[in-house]
C-alpha cells in the first residue's frame, strides 16, 4: 500500500486564467492506493455523500486507467468539492502520484500532470493543468500547452470557504467569450506583476497582481458577499483579494503578520451577508507526498 497527501489547490489568482496555480498548506485529501486486479474506489470525509465510487465517474478512476494500474483506492477528502480549492485535482494528483509509485511506473512529477488532468476532466469537463500541477508539484506554478513552470515561493495566505456551492462547469459557462485590448493589456501587466511577486517572495506584488477585470467579476456573482467580503479583507490588510478557482472561495494574500485579521473580516463580511464560512490561514506549500 501507498499512502498520499496531497495538498488543496488555489488556480486563476486572478490575473492568471487557467495557467497560474499555488499549492497549499492546508487542507489536503489523504489517498491510500493498494494493488487489485480491477479498481474500486471508497470515499470518506468532507463532501464523500456527493461523491461517485464508480471508477468511471471519479477522477481517480480515470488516473488509474491511463496509468493501466488497477487499484483498490480510499480517499479522506480534507478538501469539500465544489469548493474552489481543487479538491478533485488533490485527489487525481494523489493517485497519480501514489499509482506511479504502487507500480513503479517511473513518471517524473511533471509528467504525471498531464494524466491527473485527464482525471480531473471526469469532473469539469475539461483537462486543465492549472490545479493538478500545483497539486503535484507544490508552489506556484505556471501552466502551459508547452510544460509546467514552477518556482518555489512563501506568500502567506487566507483562504475563505463560503457555505455555498458553485460547479466547475456553472462557472465556465459564465465566462466571457472575448475581452478588450485594453482589458488584455492591464491582464497580462497583472499577471506579470503577480510572477514577479512570487519570485521575489513579496506579497504586496503578489496582492497588486492579483487584479482582473475580465473573468472574475462574472464569476463574483454567482458568491452571495463576495465585493462585501473583499472590501473587508482589504480593509483587514490583504494586498489582494480574488476568486479561488472557479469559486466559491475567496483567496486573500496578505502580510503573515495580517494573516489572522483578515480571515476573521472575512467571515465576519460572509456572516453579515447571511452565508456562514470557515477560514484557513495557510500559505504556498508543498505538492504531493508520499508518507
Amino acid at each position: 500500500m501507498v499512502t498520499v497527501r496531497a495538498p488543496a489547490t488555489s488556480a486563476n489568482l486572478g490575473s492568471g486564467f487557467d495557467v497560474f496555480g499555488v499549492a497549499l498548506s492546508r487542507p489536503a485529501d489523504v489517498v491510500r492506493v493498494t494493488k487489485a486486479s480491477e479498481t474500486t474506489i471508497e470515499v470518506s470525509g468532507a463532501g464523500s455523500d456527493f461523491i461517485p465510487e464508480d471508477p468511471d465517474k471519479n477522477t481517480v478512476g480515470a488516473v488509474a486507467e491511463a496509468l493501466d494500474a488497477p487499484a483498490h483506492i480510499e480517499i479522506d477528502k480534507g478538501i469539500r468539492p465544489a469548493s474552489g480549492l481543487g479538491s478533485s485535482a488533490a485527489s487525481a494528483a494523489a493517485a497519480a502520484v501514489g499509482l506511479n509509485e504502487l507500480y513503479d511506473r517511473g513518471y517524473s512529477r511533471e509528467e504525471l500532470v498531464p494524466i491527473a488532468a485527464e482525471g480531473e476532466a471526469v469532473v469539469s469537463g475539461e483537462a486543465h493543468d492549472d490545479n493538478v500541477a500545483p497539486a503535484i508539484m507544490g508552489g506556484f506554478t505556471i501552466a502551459t500547452g508547452d510544460g509546467v513552470r514552477k518556482v518555489d515561493a512563501e506568500i502567506p495566505l487566507v483562504a475563505c470557504l463560503p457555505e455555498i456551492v458553485v460547479s466547475t462547469r456553472d462557472a465556465r459557462r459564465v465566462v466571457p467569450d472575448g475581452t478588450s485590448v485594453s482589458n488584455l493589456v492591464e491582464t497580462v501587466g497583472n499577471a506579470a506583476t503577480l510572477t514577479t511577486g512570487m519570485h521575489r517572495d513579496d506579497p504586496e506584488l503578489v496582492g497588486a497582481g492579483m487584479h482582473d477585470s475580465v473573468v472574475t467579476p462574472a464569476r463574483a456573482k454567482l458568491i452571495d458577499g463576495y465585493d462585501r467580503v473583499r472590501a473587508a479583507a482589504f480593509d483587514a490588510g490583504a494586498t489582494g483579494v480574488t476568486i479561488s478557482g472557479a469559486g466559491p472561495a475567496v483567496i486573500a494574500a496578505c502580510p503573515e503578520q495580517a494573516q489572522r485579521a483578515v480571515g476573521t473580516a472575512m467571515l465576519d463580511a460572509f456572516e453579515n451577508a447571511g452565508t456562514q464560512a470557515r477560514v484557513y490561514q495557510t500559505k504556498i506549500g508543498r505538492g504531493a507526498r508520499i508518507r
